[in-house]
C-alpha cells in the first residue's frame, strides 16, 4: 500500500518540483551546446550540416567500395561457374545497379587472364615442363621444315 501511494505521489511531485526550480528549456540546451563549444548557434548549426554531410559522403564511398569488391566477386564466381550470392547483388544494386571495377583491379584481372590463357596454350604447357628448352626445340623446327621445303623443290612430282 505504502508502494502504491509513493508511486502516484512522488511522481506528482517531481513534475512539481522539476518545472518550478530552474529547469532549462531544450531550446537552451541547444544554445549551451554552442557555447560550451565557443561558437554562435548558428555556427553550431552550419557545423552540425557539415558533420551530417561528411557522414552522407563517407558512406556513399563505402557502398561504392562495397560494390566494387562485389563487382569483383561475383565476376570471379562468372569466370570459375561458382554460384552467385545474393549479398553481392543487393550491394551492387544499393550502389546504383552499374558499377565498374576501379583501374588497378581491372589491370590485375586481365595480367591474370594473359597469363592463364598463356598457360592454357600448347607452348604455355610445354614451356612449364621441367628441362624443356624451347629454343633448342623451335630452332630443330626451323631447320626440319627448311629440309622438307628442300627436298620439296627437288621433288619432280610436286
Amino acid at each position: 500500500m505504502a508502494f502504491m501511494v509513493k508511486t502516484m505521489v512522488g511522481g506528482q511531485l517531481k513534475n512539481l518540483t522539476g518545472s518550478l526550480g530552474g529547469g532549462e528549456d531544450k531550446g537552451d540546451g541547444d544554445k549551451s551546446a554552442a557555447e560550451a563549444q565557443g561558437m554562435s548557434r548558428e555556427e553550431y548549426e552550419e557545423y552540425q550540416k557539415q558533420l551530417v554531410e561528411e557522414k552522407m559522403e563517407r558512406d556513399a564511398q563505402f557502398t561504392q567500395r562495397k560494390a566494387e569488391r562485389a563487382t569483383l566477386r561475383s565476376h570471379f564466381r562468372d569466370k570459375y561457374h561458382l554460384p552467385k550470392n545474393e549479398t553481392d547483388e543487393s550491394q551492387i544494386q544499393l550502389a546504383g545497379g552499374d558499377v565498374e571495377l576501379p583501374r588497378e583491379l581491372a589491370k590485375m584481372i586481365e595480367e591474370d587472364t594473359e597469363e592463364e590463357e598463356d598457360k592454357a596454350s600448347v607452348l604455355g604447357q610445354l614451356a612449364s615442363l621441367p628441362g624443356l628448352d624451347l629454343s633448342s626445340l623451335k630452332d630443330k623446327a626451323q631447320t626440319t621444315l627448311g629440309d622438307l621445303k628442300q627436298s620439296a623443290e627437288k621433288c619432280h612430282i610436286m
